[in-house]
């Protein structure tokens, strides 16, 4: 059958429980063919192809993960209105002459919500200040200041509906998120754990890409393969024996989307990965080295899923920086208890 969009995945279910192997095929591969523009010519065409053996199928996950798909894809939905309520709220503070965020890094985080709602109360900014936690780092005198404005009756309406929808997306994506972790509670958890070994993926990304690549590597065949279908591979444009700067394909935004928020955090972690990153950028610029840090990650992640093996940084010893971390600690434990002597502690 010829079929974009959605269309396919009822008839494959159907085919899927009768027993009948089916494939889903990129119509890309096959589209220069002349004369066979018709929905019934397309069909028949990718028939005969078919029959041949000259078509690839295309990666459709198992019904287990197609399922979950619809969930982790449907979380999208929330987190794009949540990041647009966010700067909504930023930008009625704004308004209002408060420039909380001139000085608070999240103006959704715990002290910053706690000193909205207490000005939303008629606090003044004097008893709004003790609010701040110890860990700002801004300065008390910016931080009245930035306190200073004039929150009107609308500017106190529109704040508490922004207030009380931003806690509604905040839990329906935990409802989302917690949803997708007990399901994936079964065979897929060692899956989770390696991908988790990686710098920049937490545990619900794990989820989110173990959903849209699942666990077995071998239907890809090859990490160029991957990244061809995520549309992290780098552009191929060459004329007469010249090499030309080539667009990225189309592919899966999602998995895209998922490297890129990957290789957004790696490049601010001390990894292998952050010193690919600045390498890159003072040449390239930011966006395509995300880009290209992105399709590196997709690469690693491709080996670690195939080997079952956890990742390992080639600068950084991880053992070395949990003794420097926990040693004083240790050492003082060690010493209560009379492990060690007190002139050592």
């Amino acid at each position: 059958m010829e079929s974009t969009s959605i269309y396919w995945k009822s008839p494959y279910a159907a085919l899927e429980a009768m027993g009948i192997i089916a494939k889903v095929v990129n119509a890309r591969h096959v589209k220069q063919v002349p004369g066979r523009k018709t929905d019934m010519g397309d069909a028949e065409w990718l028939a005969t192809l078919a029959r041949a053996g000259l078509l690839r199928g295309s990666f459709v996950p198992p019904p287990k993960l197609r399922g979950l798909r619809l969930v982790a894809r449907h979380r999208q939905k929330p987190m794009s209105l949540l990041s647009a309520e966010k700067n909504r709220l930023h930008k009625i503070l704004n308004d209002a002459g408060i420039r909380l965020s001139v000085v608070v890094s999240d103006i959704n985080g715990q002290s910053s919500r706690a000193m909205i709602a207490a000005l939303l109360e008629g606090q003044s900014p004097h008893e709004v200040l003790h609010l701040a936690s110890r860990r700002l780092k801004a300065d008390r005198k910016d931080l009245l200041e930035a306190l200073q404005g004039e929150l009107s009756p609308q500017h106190r309406f529109i704040l508490k509906a922004l207030l009380v929808h931003i806690d509604a997306l905040q839990e329906q994506i935990a409802q989302h998120d917690a949803y997708l972790l007990d399901s994936l509670a079964g065979e897929e958890q060692d899956m989770l754990a390696l991908l988790q070994s990686m710098p920049g993926i937490d545990r619900v990304g794990a989820a989110l890409l173990l959903v849209e690549i699942g666990c077995d590597m071998q239907v890809f065949g090859r990490a160029e393969r991957l990244a061809s279908r995520a549309g992290l591979c780098p552009g191929n444009h060459e004329s007469a024996g010249k090499r030309r700067n080539g667009r990225m394909r189309k592919g899966n935004r999602y998995v895209r989307r998922l490297f890129c928020e990957f290789a957004n955090s790696a490049s601010r972690t001390r990894c292998a990965l952050q010193a690919k990153y600045q390498a890159l950028v003072v040449r390239r610029g930011r966006q395509r080295s995300i880009i290209a840090l992105a399709h590196k990650m997709l690469r690693i992640v491709y080996c670690m899923l195939s080997r079952s093996t956890p990742y390992q940084d080639t600068h950084i010893d991880y053992r070395a920086l949990v003794v420097q971390r926990n040693a004083p600690r240790w050492i003082k434990a060690l010493a209560q208890f009379g492990y060690l002597p007190a002139a050592a502690h």
